[in-house]
């Protein structure tokens, strides 16, 4: 039995994995599988201005590499969370190392738009498969309660690989050049899949899970509406949707230029702001990942709070009056953008408990499709309305008020049945326990 009682409370069990400095270890292999493809993921952040000049594109086709890479990730984390469920996490993760390299190298050699596209693609299908993958690692080694500040930790590792893409790949783009940049970067591809495969594990010895019974279309059909149907799966969905995409957008492609373009900063200066980006959200990460494993009524009340935040300081900035805003309040923006990924987190929250672990990495899949579906969404309106508007970035960041409204009249509503589902099963739970013979 899991530590969740199956999926109820989050108390500790005989059943529960016991964690420890293997369970570290053999989850730091996993982690550091994810830090590399968000090196990956994050470089045309940093790198935007230069394949607009490569490959000689205007904002919507810059905008479409992201997109399409955005698409197929959104698209994949379905059918990854099936994989997972499946085959396990080592295998699923292999294979994502094995795309997102040559995804990586593929970019790194395209003599054309189209083929960089298509390389940006085969990262996006290598990248999709390595978050839930370690999240399903982290649930398969360490106590159930740990599941909080296990996914912000991991979430941490991730911005430090997004930390790597605007400190060294930047700084790599321009003193050594393009292709030595890229094709450099992903030896790093290399060096993790050859740890993966000489350390990783799915389970610690005695945790096996139980062996799959079933197969082909109806199984899959009833994986993904039994997680669907719980209010717990499709709440942490539009948490993630919500929270994840206003820094996720800014990072991934149009900070940068809107801050050279727009707010008239230099590079440098633009790309030390996208790092307080991703310094705020690492030490963000670390206390919202305490504070609801000590307080699990604060999810809801921090990913509200987080989303308000956020729209309040991207208004403030757009509307502040002349061509530029303050660097106090740029400094301000970025800040508070920190802890967007902080707050789609708690989405995976919202989850967890809602499903049993056979259908962990199914319903992970479901909750990280909204986020990155909210991004790619926002990036395409973003690259449109700029060469719409003849690059009013006011107008095209304006967009992003249109998802958040959305998200969180979806939130508001999934909450108090969340709230009643998860209320029930603690009941259900202790019923159980009371009644259970020694």
């Amino acid at each position: 039995m899991s530590g969740r009682n199956g999926y109820g409370s989050a108390v500790t069990l005989p059943g529960d994995p016991p964690g420890g400095r293997r369970a570290a270890l053999v989850w730091g292999v996993g982690v550091a599988v994810y830090f590399v493809a968000v090196i990956f993921r994050t470089s045309l952040g940093v790198a935007g201005l230069d394949a607009a000049d490569r490959f000689d594109v205007n904002a919507s086709a810059l905008s479409t590499f992201s997109i399409l890479q955005l698409l197929v990730y959104a698209g994949m984390q379905i059918p990854v969370g099936l994989m997972v469920d499946r085959l396990g996490t080592k295998k699923v993760l292999a294979l994502g190392v094995v795309l997102f390299t040559l995804g990586q190298l593929g970019f790194a050699l395209s003599p054309s738009y189209g083929t960089a596209l298509a390389s940006r693609a085969l990262l996006g299908c290598g990248d999709a498969m390595t978050f839930i993958s370690v999240l399903r690692l982290g649930s398969r080694w360490f106590p159930a309660r740990r599941g909080p500040l296990i996914g912000q930790v991991a979430a941490l590792f991730g911005m430090a690989g997004n930390l790597v893409s605007t400190v060294f790949i930047a700084r790599a783009l321009h003193g050594l050049g393009w292709t030595t940049t890229f094709v450099g970067s992903s030896l790093a591809g290399v060096l993790v899949l050859v740890l993966l495969l000489l350390f990783l594990k799915d389970h610690p010895e005695g945790y096996e899970p139980q062996p799959a019974t079933h197969a082909g279309a109806a199984f899959v059909r009833r994986q993904i509406a039994a997680s669907w149907r719980e209010p717990g799966t499709r709440l942490g969905m539009w948490v993630h949707f919500t929270t994840q995409f206003p820094a996720m957008v800014f990072l991934l492609l149009w900070g940068l230029p809107y801050l050279v373009e727009a707010q008239g900063l230099s590079r440098s200066s633009a790309g030390g702001l996208l790092t307080l980006v991703v310094l705020s959200n690492m030490v963000i990460g670390l206390a919202y990942g305490q504070i609801i494993a000590r307080h699990h009524t604060a999810r809801a009340p921090l990913a509200l709070g987080t989303v308000a935040a956020t729209a309040l300081l991207w208004a403030t900035t757009l509307a502040y009056p002349g061509d530029h805003a303050p660097m106090w309040l740029l400094v301000t923006l970025c800040l508070v953008l920190g802890a967007c990924g902080p707050a789609s987190m708690i989405g995976f929250d919202f989850a967890r408990p809602a499903n049993p672990p056979e259908r962990q990495g199914t319903a992970s899949g479901i909750v990280n499709m909204g986020g990155f579906v909210a991004s790619m969404t926002t990036l395409l309106a973003v690259g449109v309305l700029l060469d719409a508007t003849g690059d009013n970035y006011r107008i095209a960041f304006s967009s992003v008020f249109v998802l958040e409204a959305l998200g969180v009249v979806q939130i508001l509503r999934l909450k108090a049945r969340t709230h009643r589902r998860e209320r029930e099963r603690l009941v259900a739970s202790r019923v159980e326990a009371v009644h259970v013979p020694v």
